[in-house]
């Protein structure tokens, strides 16, 4: 794990430089990403007023509230992480089963016949079409996600537009903004190199594979949980 993160690091900047891959990977990555993802924190983005408006009226009796509160909860949280999930649920998935499948192949062994080294030919590539990925999905999947609740929010509750953007103004900032791009960044790191290191150590056969993928799904899905718990205690102090 180690030697996958220092590759991950290092290997962008070490020749050769895999530009046709990287872009072949970034199209992977976001463009076949993009519609499952703005799909599900839409949907996101409606149970959370809903949610905070059938709350904040049974406590206070009053959902003024509400558009702060969801924008809060969007920028900082909801959009970077959702979006990080199912970027693991699907890329994550998708580059731990290829990598098993060539490592009991022994492709892996080829490259190395051939001079190639086979975590930066496979890793570096991916790490940073995840890392790009991910902080352009998350940047998209926000603004959809405030303006899907702006919709909302003056469907459901009767808050114009101007009145949402006017309350959530004293909630959030652009900070909140460019934070939640640097979660985003921390995530998709972890993705390519967890699917890394179990595809090397697959074992052989159809079940070794599943295995390497399902044990990358989990591991992954912790490690962002774990990791958003981490930043978010250290951006507390920058807010």
């Amino acid at each position: 794990m180690l030697e996958l993160i220092l590759n991950a690091f290092i290997g962008p900047f070490t020749p050769p430089y895999r530009r046709k891959e990287f872009f072949q990977q970034l199209y992977f990555v976001g463009n076949q990403s993009l519609y499952i993802i703005v799909f599900c924190v839409v949907f996101a983005a409606v149970v959370t007023i809903l949610e905070s408006s059938f709350h904040m009226k049974l406590v206070i009796q009053n959902d003024s509230m509400v558009p702060g509160f969801a924008t809060l909860l969007i920028l900082r949280e909801l959009g970077s992480v959702v979006t990080a999930l199912l970027l693991t649920s699907r890329i994550g998935a998708g580059y731990a089963s290829e990598i098993a499948t060539m490592q009991i192949t022994e492709q892996n062994d080829a490259l190395k016949m051939l001079g190639i080294d086979p975590i930066h030919f496979l890793l570096v590539p991916r790490f940073l079409a995840s890392v790009v990925g991910a902080v352009l999905l998350t940047a998209i999947a926000n603004v959809v996600c405030v303006f899907a609740a702006m919709l909302i929010s003056d469907v459901y509750l009767g808050y114009s537009p101007a009145t949402f953007v006017s309350f959530a103004q004293r909630f959030v900032g652009f900070q909140d903004f460019y934070l939640a791009l640097v979660k985003a960044a921390c995530f998709g790191a972890i993705i390519p190199i967890v699917a890394c290191y179990f595809g090397f150590r697959s074992q052989t056969g159809a079940d070794g594979v599943g295995r390497a993928t399902t044990n990358t799904v989990v591991v992954a899905a912790v490690s962002i949980i774990v990791v958003d718990f981490i930043l978010s205690f250290i951006f507390s102090y920058l807010y």
